[in-house]
């Protein structure tokens, strides 16, 4: 069975979760431990997030946090939250086959299943503000 991409995100939210919540976890062990990942090949896809948004975290952490209302950190964000933004981020960015309204329209049903009604406005509040800038 094949995942489709909306899938693989979910996917690589719980792996980044995850990591947020484990550093020093193994990422192989991670990948077994999500509950319909009991094929042997990870999607190259899922891969590529994992690694880019890791890879990326430092300049995407700056990134959010320049969209931040004043007085807010990117330490006060609950970790959900934090690792759609970055997500989204990454694919806004860094993955030229998915337009932004895609990425933003992902993250905020990744919202739905992970995190709340409330963090799904600031989400799309905070993306919407960061493609704006983006077009500039």
């Amino acid at each position: 069975m094949s995942l489709n991409r909306h899938q693989i995100r979910e996917e690589a939210f719980q792996v980044l979760f995850a990591l947020q919540t484990d550093s020093d976890a193994d990422l192989a062990t991670i990948y077994q431990s999500i509950p319909h990942h009991d094929r042997k090949e990870i999607p190259a896809y899922l891969q590529a997030l994992v690694e880019g948004v890791s890879e990326h975290q430092g300049e995407l952490d700056q990134e959010i946090s320049s969209l931040l209302a004043a007085g807010w950190t990117i330490e006060r964000l609950a970790k959900p939250d934090l690792v759609i933004l970055r997500l989204a981020l990454f694919e806004m960015q860094y993955v030229d086959d998915v337009p932004t309204a895609v990425a933003i329209n992902e993250a905020l049903e990744l919202t739905k299943t992970f995190s709340n009604d409330k963090s799904r406005k600031f989400i799309n509040g905070a993306l919407g503000k960061f493609e704006q800038q983006l077009e500039k």
